[in-house]
């Protein structure tokens, strides 16, 4: 019979928004004594809001949150940033304290909040996991048992007697997280802190999670990477401005968190006077489609993306050129494609054409991509080339995601699904 181990309800946390007093506290009493008294605030300069004599706007980080664990249940919290995501994980972990509501644990908790959680700066990397073993309520002979599992997962072994003030972001979070994961919690709670270390950091520690499941233990994983949160989650969770929208399984969150995530239609349109270009060509229309309709920001790497182009052309040029190219969000040119390209040279003759060209499924990886239409002459007039970019974000990598072995985006810019054959 399964077990509550975390229970919340009607959870609320609020913050005041803009400066709160004046610095010092003398400062403060001046401004308070004027406010009793009816006097104007001393502190104000000429020009400048009373912030002493006035309450600061409130910010609602979580409304209303209602949930319950079961124990060895994976949760996975997901949504944009500001959601309230890590509010809500610092609450449980009890960092800080909720402004109304209920919010009942059972079980010692370890917590990865961000680099450095727990950790004193002065002490060395043995003294800090021996005091977060504290912390949790262990002694030293536990913690003792564990010490070379610990050290041996986070491969720090040369640094184990130097204080973690000279620790690297990485070392910082490889050491957190096996204490973390080591010190036989009964629930870990970990945010997108992961982030920091590298691709096989990463895998390491998503498939010790996996095994803390496994194991009964009660994990709460909080990442944009919807791959690992697929694998590793049993139930998830989607954070909305402070409130929940849904809980279900991972895959239903994942698929409402993609869908309104980005609300933007890639599909732009001009008439024919303001049309970008010039009398060789003018672009019309630029729109990208799956499965005839037009997509949003976020798009499946599963089915074939179709670009379409409408042009007007009223002074016909042979070596025109009419096309896009992808590029990565640090520059990267991955491809540009023509109408031109095939063995048919086709010439666009005067009025109107619609140009249409697939992307194959499965080709780009997971993560974000501008792409945008070109047209040129020859390759050196060009006509159209910044105007009218888009942002695509590329979730689901086919069945990588799949994958018992691998829990998040492959690296690279490419990401085929090759077939293998065993001999």
């Amino acid at each position: 019979m399964s077990q509550t181990v975390i229970s919340v309800e009607q959870l609320c946390k609020t913050y005041r928004l803009g400066q709160i007093g004046t610095g010092t506290l003398r400062n403060d009493l001046n401004v308070w004594w004027a406010k009793k008294t009816g006097k104007p605030n001393p502190m104000l300069k000429i020009g400048q809001i009373d912030y002493g004599n006035r309450s600061g706007e409130t910010l609602w980080a979580l409304r209303d949150i209602n949930f319950q664990v079961e124990q060895g249940e994976a949760l996975g919290i997901i949504g944009r940033n500001g959601a309230g995501k890590s509010t809500l994980l610092k609450i449980l972990s009890r960092v800080t304290a909720p402004t109304s509501g209920c919010v009942k644990v059972k079980g010692r908790i370890a917590s990865l909040l961000e680099v450095g959680t727990g950790f004193h700066p002065e002490l060395t990397g043995r003294e800090n996991i021996y005091l977060n073993g504290a912390i949790l309520g262990m002694t030293k002979e536990e913690v003792s048992r564990k010490f070379d599992e610990i050290v041996t997962f986070a491969e720090i072994e040369k640094f184990m007697d130097t204080p973690v003030k000279r620790y690297s972001s990485g070392m910082y979070v490889r050491l957190a997280f096996a204490v973390a994961a080591y010190l036989d919690p009964e629930i870990l709670v970990v945010d997108e802190v992961l982030a920091v270390g590298d691709a096989e950091f990463q895998r390491k520690c998503l498939g010790k999670m996996g095994d803390v499941a496994k194991e009964g233990r009660t994990v709460l994983f909080v990442s944009h990477n919807m791959a690992a949160v697929r694998m590793l989650c049993t139930k998830g969770i989607l954070i909305e401005k402070g409130s929940i929208k849904i809980i279900d399984a991972p895959e239903a969150v994942i698929s409402r968190y993609l869908s309104t995530a980005g609300n933007t239609e890639l599909c732009k349109e001009w008439d024919e006077v303001n049309a970008p270009g010039d009398e060789a060509f003018r672009l019309l229309k630029f729109e990208i489609l799956q499965k005839g309709k037009v997509v949003s920001n976020n798009v499946s790497s599963r089915l074939p993306l179709e670009v379409s182009v409408d042009c007007l052309i009223e002074n016909p040029q042979s070596a025109l050129q009419v096309g896009f190219e992808l590029i990565t969000m640090d520059g990267v040119r991955i491809f540009q494609s023509f109408h031109t390209d095939g063995k048919e040279q086709t010439r666009l003759t005067k009025g109107k054409h619609k140009l249409k060209c697939s992307i194959p499924a499965g080709l780009l990886n997971e993560g974000a991509y501008i792409i945008r239409p070109m047209a040129a002459i020859y390759f050196s007039r060009w006509i159209l080339k910044t105007d009218s970019s888009y942002e695509l974000r590329f979730h689901s990598t086919l069945d990588h995601s799949e994958s018992q072995l691998w829990y998040s985006a492959r690296q690279g810019v490419l990401a085929p699904l090759l077939h293998w054959d065993i001999l």
